[in-house]
């Protein structure tokens, strides 16, 4: 939360499209409101009580301003990526940020002593629940948000004010999904429940990101070709079916985004502090993402990458060098 300033005092309901327009004009692509009413208690979670009410994070909050911003980007060059879309580019959460020190900014210029708190997936907000509180969309069968005008190919944030609007969603749309279970169907590890819920254990998202031990053995044939992230789920998903291109550069795939799996495995720390800081990747870290990229050359049986797996397999970092063994029993043997 800010702090060193006075709480203003503000009665007069201000104009939500003026303040949807300061978020446009900050970079987002979506912006709507929702009252600061605590989510049910059916959402626990760690730091729960803060997770479900926002006024115990700004007291006098009076709206929770939800924030989206498309990274669809469809380049040459990084078709096949074994990284997730949306971490090809620069990472996203120095994206939002900046976007909401921009539009923090743009409040303050205009009603000046404003308090605020603002969250971007790290803190104890729940964007995606706020966003379809908001109206910005509705929480898919594969537990994505999913909007109508970008599909669910959109990272959140949240920015509490204390002003109060005219206009507020009246919380999330109906049901897009309908009887579809294609994203259910084609989870590698079957991770989705099919009501909108994901088993983060099993989610190659989780494993690949923030597992740093081994993979679950029953989850390591799933992982060709996947290295960073996964985006099965959204790929099959009919509502994502007309893409629109991200606006600007921040999106864009850096060069990292073009390696295969082979060329993530054999990265050098060089190379890697070269290719990776100011990216997603960085969670997964050095031995993370060779870690992955063992797996998933064993996954695909990729006799080619015997050089580079048998190198690994001698590596100091024990997690690795049991990936990079496990590869290699998968491989042809000619």
């Amino acid at each position: 939360m800010d702090s060193g300033r006075d709480p203003i005092a503000l009665t007069d309901l201000v104009p939500a499209e003026r303040v949807r327009a300061l978020a446009l004009e900050a970079g987002f692509d979506l912006c709507g409101f929702a009252r600061p009413e605590p989510i049910p208690p059916a959402w626990l979670a760690e730091r729960a009580v803060d997770r479900l009410d926002p006024r115990r994070l700004l007291p006098d909050a009076r709206t929770v301003v939800a924030l989206a911003c498309n990274y669809w980007t469809d380049e040459a060059g990084v078709e096949g990526s074994p990284i997730a879309r949306y971490a090809r580019g620069r990472d996203y959460h120095a994206t939002m940020r900046d976007r909401l020190r921009a539009f923090r900014r743009l409040l303050r210029d205009r009603w000046p002593g404003l308090r605020t708190y603002g969250s971007v997936d790290h803190g104890p907000f729940m964007e995606k629940v706020w966003a379809a509180r908001a109206g910005l969309g509705v929480i898919a069968r594969n537990g994505c948000l999913v909007t109508p005008r970008y599909g669910s190919w959109v990272v959140l944030a949240v920015l509490v004010i204390e002003l109060e609007v005219d206009a507020y969603a009246d919380g999330p749309g109906a049901d897009r999904c309908g009887s579809c279970r294609l994203c259910v169907d084609a989870c590698p590890t079957g991770a989705l429940d099919g009501a909108g819920r994901v088993d983060s254990r099993a989610c190659l998202s989780y494993q690949t990101i923030e597992n740093e031990g081994p993979v679950p053995p029953e989850h390591r044939e799933a992982m060709a070709p996947h290295v960073f992230g996964c985006d099965v789920c959204q790929d099959v998903c009919p509502l994502n079916v007309a893409p629109l291109q991200a606006v600007g550069p921040r999106f864009l795939p850096r060069p990292v985004a073009g390696l295969d799996a082979r060329g993530l495995a054999a990265m050098t720390r060089e190379r890697y502090t070269e290719l990776v800081p100011g990216t997603a990747l960085a969670r997964a870290g050095y031995d993370g993402l060779r870690r992955n990229a063992a797996y998933a050359l064993g996954a695909a049986r990729d006799g080619a990458a015997r050089p580079v797996l048998e190198k690994l397999a001698q590596d100091p970092n024990a997690v690795v060098s049991d990936a990079a063994r496990w590869a290699l029993a998968r491989l042809p043997l000619s």
